[in-house]
Formats: structure tokens, sequence, C-alpha cells
């Protein structure tokens, strides 16, 4: 009798404790469904908030832990090196759990106001929040689109969930198309970088090109591109930002506060790891497409964000502006351009989201002309004070985070002798001042012409614009911290 030999499978050994604060967020999602699920009456808005913002300051909690590891005993990799725990991803998880804390609060007035169902949402914007922090950590190229995703879908269906608002459906369909094909792009990129490297998993990927010549790099190039085109999607870098403007104005304040931070945020992130691990080796074929890239949103940014008349559509070109400045740090391929887009994209999240809380409370969502804010100095003299600060910081003027960021960027790209780069950054900057002071004359200049909701300030939302405006000038005055921080999580990933 012949005995067949007992095959054992071993899995790739986890580390739970590197996956805690994604578990966290997953965990407070399940409970928000389940509690809503099983409440005979509906779920109380302000339970489900509190829920959210716990859950997320316990995973910022085991963020912190998670970052004393790195500094004591090094980066490491969980799930068959599919994840890192690094300086890189830890910086990225603070960023989201801090703005998931922001937007939870700032959705819990406009929740009730609008009728829509609290638990659905916040258990939405959880698991975007995990796979937004998927996208920042990830190793695997493979990983990384399935982070994408999570973070997406969440979106499509948050910016639809004002169903009584055709522009929310409208603006959810155009997101979702238009994400089907950036995705799509990323997912040919993915099998290109597969088919010539033999690896979707990054640090294997530097590796075979570190060893390996190639005869024809036709392949190899075409990946590349595909992949900066699907991030480039993402980010809402020009030519690829027609989504942007009227998606940004469709969807409900809250979510577009969001898209503007996080999503931009993990684009940026997982564009940063791609690139700077994976074909670190190639930065001199895909560091001049991404200064092509940083020129035409920089322009089309700025010019266009002057030529509206919708705060939410300034706004939105607006951001467009600031990935232009992200991709003018990135195209330096250098430590201090990391660093620089770091401390960029940090300060830009809390300047954005304050912008957002101000448009949210002015009312409805929809069209928000400028002539609503007039005379809002003389009628709320602190939301006015608020959002001018916040514009100003994003117009880069001084002793505002703003100030600092554009700085850092543009002496990134003169450290790597971009002169054009940083001199068209210059000459945005400048022109971008425009729209945003149209705003500020707006608010204390002119006379109220529009009669329309009068703003409503919830505690909630006090609180949030409260924390983000001082941050912006604690960060403008005192930025040595938060640029030691950058400083520090860089290195980690340039050494994968």
């Amino acid at each position: 009798m012949s005995v067949l030999p007992q095959l054992v499978f071993v899995g790739p050994s986890v580390d739970w404790w590197a996956l805690l604060p994604q578990m966290i967020l997953l965990g407070a999602a399940l409970l928000i469904l389940l509690v809503s699920a099983l409440a005979p009456q509906r779920t109380s808005s302000g339970l489900v908030t509190g829920t959210t913002v716990c859950s997320a300051a316990a995973a910022w909690i085991a963020t912190f832990g998670l970052w004393s590891d790195v500094r004591t005993e090094g980066p490491s990799a969980s799930i068959a090196s599919a994840l890192g725990v690094d300086g890189f991803s830890v910086f990225f998880t603070m960023l989201i759990v801090i703005a998931l804390i922001a937007t939870a609060m700032l959705a819990h007035s406009y929740l009730d106001r609008e009728g829509i169902d609290p638990p659905e949402f916040h258990a939405l914007l959880l698991c975007s929040a995990a796979g937004a922090i998927v996208m920042a950590s990830a190793n695997d190229l493979i990983v990384m689109f399935l982070g994408l995703e999570a973070l997406s879908i969440g979106l499509y269906v948050m910016i639809a969930m004002h169903a009584r608002r055709p522009e929310a459906r409208e603006s959810a369909m155009k997101y979702f198309v238009l994400g089907a094909f950036s995705s799509a792009f990323l997912l040919y990129g993915i099998a290109l970088t597969y088919g010539s490297t033999g690896s979707t998993n990054l640090i294997h990927v530097r590796d075979y090109l570190t060893a390996v010549v190639f005869r024809d790099q036709h392949l190899l190039l075409a990946a590349m591109a595909l992949l900066l085109v699907g991030f480039s999607f993402k980010v809402a870098a020009a030519p690829f930002h027609f989504w942007a403007p009227d998606v940004y104005q469709g969807a409900p304040s809250p979510v577009t506060g969001w898209m503007a931070s996080v999503a931009k945020a993990a684009g940026f992130a997982a564009l940063l790891r791609v690139f700077f691990v994976a074909f670190a080796t190639h930065e001199a074929d895909w560091s001049p497409i991404v200064a092509v890239l940083a020129f035409i949103t920089l322009i089309v940014g700025a010019v266009m964000a002057i030529l509206q008349n919708d705060v939410k559509r300034m706004l939105a070109f607006s951001s467009i502006s600031h990935a232009g400045f992200v991709l003018v740090a990135v195209q330096s391929a250098s430590n201090k351009g990391t660093s620089a887009a770091l401390f960029y994209l940090f300060t830009y999240t809390f300047m954005v989201l304050g912008s957002f809380a101000i448009v949210g409370a002015m009312g409805a969502d929809g069209e928000h002309p400028l002539d609503r804010y007039a005379g809002l100095g003389r009628s709320r003299p602190i939301l006015a004070m608020a959002f001018t600060i916040l514009l100003f910081a994003q117009a880069g003027v001084p002793l505002t985070s703003g100030f600092v960021g554009k700085f850092q960027v543009i002496g990134a790209a003169v450290a790597d002798r971009s002169y054009l780069l940083a001199a068209v950054a210059m000459l945005t900057a400048v022109i971008g001042a425009f729209m945003y002071l149209r705003i500020v004359m707006a608010m204390y200049v002119a006379d109220r012409e529009v009669e329309g909701p009068s703003p409503t300030l919830h505690w909630t939302v006090a609180l949030v614009l409260g924390a983000v405006t001082g941050f912006t000038i604690l960060i403008g005055i005192v930025p040595q911290f938060l640029i030691e921080f950058a400083d520090d999580a860089v290195p980690v990933l340039i050494r994968g």
C-alpha cells in the first residue's frame, strides 16, 4: 500500500501589528453597518460620527507606535513583502487618519441637514481611508491597485449619495467612467511591468532593472508611461484633469474636501513609491516627462482658476495647480524633492479641508457664485478671517504653511537646476494669488447682492476650522518639526 506524500501549505507571514491601522478602520466600518442594521430606529448621527472619530484616533495611536518601531528597528514588510512599514507609509497613514477625523466631523452637520443616512456614509468613508493607506503602503503593484479601487469605489458612492441632486449623480457617473479609464491604464502598465521584469513587487523590479541591461526598452518605457497616465488621472494633473472641476462642483462639500486632500495624497504616495523605488534606475527616462506634466498642470490650473466665477470651480482648478507644485518636487528625483512633496501634501491637506469646510457652511451644494460671499467680512467676520488665512496660505503668503511648502518645492527645483520650472512655478503662484484675492475682495469690499442661505457653523465644523487655521499659521511660523518629519520619512523610501 503506497503512502501519498502529505502536502503542507505554508502561507505568507503576516505582521498583524503592521496592519493594525487598516484593521481598526475596517472593523469600525463593519461595526457601524452591523449596529445600523440591528438598531430598531435610525442610528444617531452623533454615535456614528463618534465611532468614526474614535477609530481614526485609535488608528493614529497605532501608527505612532509603528513610527517608533521604524525609527528604532528600521523598515519592515508584511504579507510576502506586499505591504511595507517604513517612514513613508507611516507619514501618509498619519496624514490620512487626521484627514479622516476632520472629514467625519465636517460631514456630521451636513448629513443631518441634507437627510443622508450617516451609517452608510461613514462606513464608506472608513473603507475609503483604509484603501488610501494600502495605496501608500503597498510594495506590490497589484496590492496598490486593490487599495486604489477600495479608495475609488467608496468615493463613487459617496459622491452620488445626495440622490435628490442630479448634479451629484452626474458627478458620480463622470468620476466613475473616467476613473475606470485611469484604472485600465494602470492595469495595462502593471501588465507591461510584469512582462518586462517578471515581477510586480517594487523591490524585485528595482533589483531586476539594476542587474539587467535592456537592448530594447520599449516595453518598459510603455509600462512607465501607462502607469504615469493612470496616476495623473487620480491626482488631476493636466491634461488628465477634465473630470475635476465638474466633479468637485457637483459632489457634496465634505466629499469634495476628501477627494481634494486624501485621494490626491494617496495618488501621489503611490506615484512616488512606484517611480522612486521600482524605476529609480530609469529616472532619466521618466523625470523629463514629469517635468512637462508639471509645467502644463501649473499653467492650466492657475490660468483657468482666474477665469471662474464659481468658488467651488475656483478651488477645483486651484487643486490642479497645487498638483503641479507637487509634480515640480517629484521631477527632481531627489531626497530634497521627495521631502518637499511630502511637506507640501501635508500642509495642503489642512488648507483644502478648511476651505471646503467654509464652502459647505455657506449653504447648499451646487453652484457657489462669488457674489454669495460678498459682505461676509461684515456679517461673519471670524468665518471670513479663517477663509482669508486659508486662501492666503494657498497663495503662498509668508507666515503661512503654504509659503513654506512652495519655498521647499521651488528650492528643490533650483537644487536640481530646473530653473525654468522654478520660474514657471513662481509665476503661476503670482497668477493664482489673483484668484484668491478675488474671493477676499468679495468678502471685505463688495456689498451683498445675491440673497442666499446664511452661513451655518455647527460646532464640529467650527472645531475643525479652528484646528486647520491654527495649524496653517503654526507651520508658517515654526515649520521645522514638520520639515524634519518629512525628511525622516524620505531615506527609508529611497533605499527601499
